[in-house]
This record gives structure tokens, sequence and C-alpha cells, in this order.
């Protein structure tokens, strides 16, 4: 395919990596730009008339030669980050790991970054720890800034000059396959930077590619080095993993990798002890709901994803509490505290997050309680709906809980006053079906209380706002 490869010559310290151009012409890629965004194009477009090279590249050229739709769009080229600032009014540089140009466009953000260099002769800015690259500002040609990215297939450039793809490292040959290679000695790439494991199981599952064996069997040694990421990059990657539309998928993968320990101590504990596969089977139904919606172009928040994950872990921590003594709500308020403090060390959830976790999970004992004055002020609790659904969820997976999640279903749809009347002479809760079409008062309280698409019993994650 394309023209005869080239091979070519790279600096220390990647010069194991065999370096050979294979371009692809636009007859054979199949890349339309159509499918680009035309905030990327202007920039494409407004670099290469400057006489800079443009390229686009990574996942975005990965996706389109896979007939995929990508949303973000990266851009790589031989100016500088100031050079890039020059050309553009809406741009602003941002980063000190890695000195980029963002230029923005309304709701859209063309990240622009200049190619790295692998080798340094003093004069650029590169910061390694025990191997790790904590800062990294040296540039080099596109050669270099190929071997330079972690995966084959996320090493391909698009040419706005001629509208060809150039492959340096076999990410084409690897999209035939649908594999994925690091480029690069898997042990030192992972030293290097850690969340590469990470980001290897995440794009397994989107893309359902095998990852190599070079690639994956380091994973379970090194796992360790995850401990040395910062916290903050580990959210944001989880967020990736779960939050991407295929977070069923990851999870699978991150369970199988070994790595979960890593990130999830807690929950990895729980996992192992979950012989009746309660625990898997409540994660598997949160998170292929949280696929569905994502799919439907529903919002999701990150607090009801890690209350999900976290909340064996902390129904394990409270029982462990309550039977050294005490009372069970101090229990509760105690173990939520421990899980999250814990859980944060390694993913740094964020405060507005947490505390909607913590909401969440404060409320679910109070669905066991169906006394009048206490079932009216959980439903009038800013939080209800959120942790009703959550507990929805949990009776998914726990039987024992289905019919009285119906009964707190049945409670939502009727009038105030029918069910304090009914609450007083425990009376029987009427089927959901039916009072729905029987009263245009109870579904004009359904319309009040959820956002518009969202079914009754459904988890929303409204409560909370988007991620």
């Amino acid at each position: 395919m394309g023209e005869k490869p080239q091979q070519i010559d790279v600096p220390a310290p990647v010069s194991d990596v065999r370096v050979e151009l294979r371009v692809i012409s636009r007859e054979e890629h199949g890349i339309s730009r159509k499918n680009i965004s035309q905030a990327a194009l202007r920039v494409l477009y407004r670099l290469h008339e400057a006489g800079y090279a443009a390229y686009l590249v990574g996942g975005a050229v990965r996706d389109l030669m896979l007939g995929g739709h990508p949303k973000d769009f990266d851009i790589a080229t031989n100016a500088t980050p100031e050079q890039v600032r020059g050309l553009f009014r809406n741009c602003r540089l941002i980063g000190r790991r890695f000195r980029l140009a963002h230029v923005v466009y309304g709701q859209e953000i063309v990240e622009v970054a200049t190619f790295r260099g692998t080798g340094d002769d003093g004069t650029g800015d590169r910061h390694l720890v025990d191997g790790r690259i904590v800062r990294d500002n040296v540039y080099g040609s596109i050669e270099e800034d190929a071997v330079r990215r972690d995966f084959r297939i996320n090493a391909l450039y698009y040419n706005i000059a001629d509208f060809s793809v150039r492959d340096y490292v076999g990410g084409v040959e690897d999209l035939k396959k649908r594999e994925l290679h690091l480029i690069g000695d898997p042990e030192q790439r992972y030293r290097e930077d850690p969340v590469r494991m990470l980001r290897a199981i995440r794009l397994s599952a989107k893309l359902g590619f095998k990852i190599d064996p070079s690639a994956a069997e380091p994973m379970r040694q090194m796992g360790e080095y995850l401990a040395e990421a910062a916290p903050a990059r580990l959210f944001d990657e989880s967020l990736k993993m779960f939050l991407g539309g295929d977070g069923a998928k990851s999870f699978r993968e991150l369970e199988r990798s070994g790595l979960m320990q890593f990130v999830f101590p807690g929950l990895a504990e729980s996992l192992a002890n979950d012989t009746d596969r309660r625990v898997h089977n409540l994660i598997d139904a949160g998170l292929a709901s949280t696929d569905e919606r994502i799919e439907a172009d529903k919002s999701v928040t990150p607090a009801f994803l890690f209350a999900l994950l976290l909340w064996e872990p902390v129904r394990r921590r409270a029982n462990e509490l309550f039977e050294q003594g005490g009372d069970i709500a101090h229990a509760w308020t105690r173990a939520m505290h421990q899980i999250v403090n814990e859980q944060t060390a390694r993913v740094a959830v964020p405060r507005r997050f947490s505390v909607v976790m913590e909401e969440i999970w404060a409320l679910q004992p109070r669905f066991e309680q169906r006394i009048k004055k206490r079932v009216f002020r959980l439903l009038a609790h800013p939080r209800f709906r959120a942790a009703y659904d959550f507990f929805a969820l949990r009776a998914k997976a726990d039987p024992e809980l289905a019919e009285l999640a119906q009964w707190w279903l049945a409670a939502q749809e009727l009038p105030h006053e029918e069910l304090a009347t009914l609450l007083s002479a425990n009376g029987p809760m009427p089927t959901v079906s039916t009072k729905t079409a029987a009263s245009p008062a109870a579904k004009k309280r359904r319309r009040r209380r959820r956002k518009s698409g969202a079914k009754a019993g459904e988890p929303t994650q409204d409560e909370s706002g988007p991620a």
C-alpha cells in the first residue's frame, strides 16, 4: 500500500525502534474531510499556508481510518507553541509537562502540539525522575515525534498538504490485525508513563483490539508504578475508561489485567471475595446502564460512577465498624469518610463529586424504613432521585431488594394525600402501571421530578449534573 517503505534513522533513546515511512494516498486510506471538524481544518490550512508542516494525528486519524467519527482532533506541527499563538488570536498556551497550544472555536478546542524530539542537547526542557518523564518540551522532527507516541496505531499522520496518511512505525498494519503494540520497549515506556497501562486497557475495550502479549505481560509486575502517577491524571483516565461509552468492557479488562488493585484497592479486595458475584452483578448493571445513557446522548456524572465502584468497600467497612460496637449511623459515616479518603489518595475524586457520593450512600439504609414521616422526609430530600436510582441498581443485582425498589417506585407516582392515607392504614401499594394510567396528577408530578427523556426507575444520574 502506498510508496515503498523508506528506512529512517532516529536518534537515541529510541534508536531500537524500526522507523519506515509508508505513505498511503488519499485514494487508499478512505479518510474524508467531511468527517473532520471545520475548526480542525481551519487550523490545518492556516498552518500550511504559513509555511509550517500540519498534520492531523493520533486517535482522530486512527478512528477515521476505522470508519468512526471522532469528536476530538489533535494536530502536530513543526511550529513552536509561540509561533502557533502568533497565527491565531483565539489561541492560548497551556501545560508545564507538555507545552501545548489550544485554538478555541466556540465550544471546540483544537489541540496543537509541536513535534517532540527524542534527544536533548541541553537546550531543551526535559526532566526525568526515576525514568518517568515529568516535563518534556524538547522539539524535533516528525520521525522523532512518531516514535515518541505510545501505540503504533496512534502514530498515524494525516497530511493536509496532499491528503495522504504517513505511517512511520506500522500503525496501519496494526489496524488491519486489530492489535495494540507499544512503540519501543514496553517496560521502558510504562516506566516513562505508567498511565499508558490504563490507556492500553481503555483502547482495547473501545476498539475491540487485542493487546499484544509484549505489552500485556509486564502490567502485573509494573502495576505498582501507578502509585507514582498523579492522582488527578488517574481520575481523568478513570473517566475516559468508564464514561466513554465502553465502561462495562473497560471494567472487565481492568480486572483481567491485574491492575484493579493499584487503582481501586478497596474494590479489588471486594471483587476477590465476591463468591456469589453480587458485587460483579451490581457493577455490570451500573456500567451497562451508563453505557446505554452515553449511547443515547444522555448525561452521566462521575459522582454516580464512583458511588457505584466504591459502594461495596463502604458497605463492608460500615459492617466492620458496626460489629466493633457503636451506632450504625456513625459506622456508616466513618466508613464513607475512610473509603473516600483512601481512594482519593490514589484517584483524586474532586470534592464536588465525593460529597454527592456520600449523600447517595447515606440515603441507602433509609429505603428500608417505610414509616410515614420518614417516607415523606426521604421523598423530599434533594438527592432522593439519585439515591433511588442507585437503590434500583442494587435491586437488579440483589433480588431480595426487588420488592422494596418496586414499593418506592410506586410511592413516587402517588399524590401526597393518597400515599399518606395508604401509609396510615398500612394498605397495599398500587402497581406502578395502574396508577400511572389512572392519575393525570401522577404524570404531572413525574414531569416535575425528572428531566425529559428519563424513564421511571432508570438511573438518570442527573441529580449531580453532567460529567
